[in-house]
């Protein structure tokens, strides 16, 4: 491993976009000495607290860009906490070069997760409950099947099950095969550069429909940029596809014991949402639930779209002492428009 850029210790926000108050920041260390940047918050209401919130972000997220969030489920009552994957945010980078989406293995995501509950979750209140969104989802679901996800219910949001944003899917993944066999693992996919996918124009943006969420994201990275990324190397590719290979297998939906509320964005155009929804079919104690009209980010998206996550998410995530009996919970009662709707549990 070579780590050049360390953890910090703090966090930053912009006067658009402050973060939420009272934070307590800490740098959490990973079994294979991989440090994290984490943070935690009480809930905001005078109610007995809920449980506690697991937030974790996609591939180049980090945890600013959850503040909005953050403070919605602050005043729902829940302790929150949430942690930068390793390789971006401000978290440890893998490479000299810090700009560089880079992993050695996508397993190694894994101790991040471990981490998070053995150094973060363990001084929060449970029920413990995730909210994950894409890449970080996909690596939740791969633990809830390997039962490395203590949570008592997991809220996974567009998990990158497979790609829609690649045009050509074999011949990346034999390209991304034979370059990482020639020692390039480290480098830039082809094309690939330094300049974070947030900072990109608005228009034909594959992220969000909502224009001031995006810009408010764009300004905070180009406040920040040490906590962004640019684009993958070519070794974080070759992994991600062995990755969502055994996802992608019929039986592992079936391993997951954590019951689990799947939602996907029904114009997404960076993961398969036809590929989430085999996938949540086949989960025995999952929901699935496609929003219309969103793109990849539905956290970020319009206030309609927002509105139905939220209304989902407060009926699958219950709090007090409900959620001692999560795992017998019976199926999720929701209504949604036309081209979306949810789907009950498969036996």
């Amino acid at each position: 491993m070579a780590a050049k850029a360390t953890a910090a210790a703090e966090l930053f926000g912009t006067p658009e976009f402050p973060v939420p108050s009272q934070a307590q920041v800490m740098v959490v260390e990973a079994r294979d000495g991989v440090r994290l940047r984490s943070a935690r918050w009480r809930p905001t209401t005078r109610k007995g607290p809920k449980g506690s919130v697991l937030v974790l972000g996609g591939r180049a997220e980090f945890i600013e860009r959850y503040s909005e969030v953050i403070a919605e489920l602050r005043r729902r009552g829940f302790h929150v906490a949430a942690l930068d994957w390793r390789g971006q945010g401000g978290s440890d980078r893998l490479l000299r070069n810090p700009g560089k989406g880079h992993v050695r293995r996508f397993d190694d995501y894994l101790l991040d997760l471990d981490a998070a509950f053995s150094e973060v979750m363990v001084k929060l209140p449970k029920p413990w409950f995730v909210l994950a969104h894409s890449m970080g989802a996909a690596i939740c679901l791969e633990a809830a099947r390997h039962g490395r996800l203590p949570a008592a219910r997991l809220v996974a949001l567009a998990p990158m099950l497979a790609l829609t944003l690649v045009c050509r899917p074999r011949a990346v993944r034999f390209a991304a095969f034979i370059l990482d066999s020639l020692l390039l693992g480290r480098a830039y996919v082809p094309a690939g550069g330094e300049k974070p996918l947030a900072t990109r124009p608005f228009a034909g943006n594959r992220l969000t429909s909502d224009l001031e969420r995006y810009s408010r994201n764009a300004a905070l990275s180009g406040a920040r940029p040490a906590l962004a990324i640019g684009d993958p190397t070519i070794r974080w590719v070759r992994e991600a596809y062995r990755f969502m290979d055994r996802l992608s297998h019929p039986a592992a939906p079936l391993d997951v014991r954590v019951p689990t509320l799947v939602i996907a964005a029904g114009a997404d155009p960076v993961v398969s949402t036809p590929a989430i929804e085999r996938f949540a079919a086949r989960l025995k104690t999952g929901l699935a639930l496609v929003l219309p009209g969103a793109r990849h980010e539905i956290l970020n998206e319009a206030d309609d779209i927002r509105a139905s996550f939220w209304a989902a998410f407060d009926a699958f995530v219950p709090g007090g002492e409900a959620g001692g009996g999560l795992a017998g919970a019976g199926p999720l009662a929701l209504e949604h428009g036309e081209g979306g709707g949810v789907k009950p549990p498969v036996a």
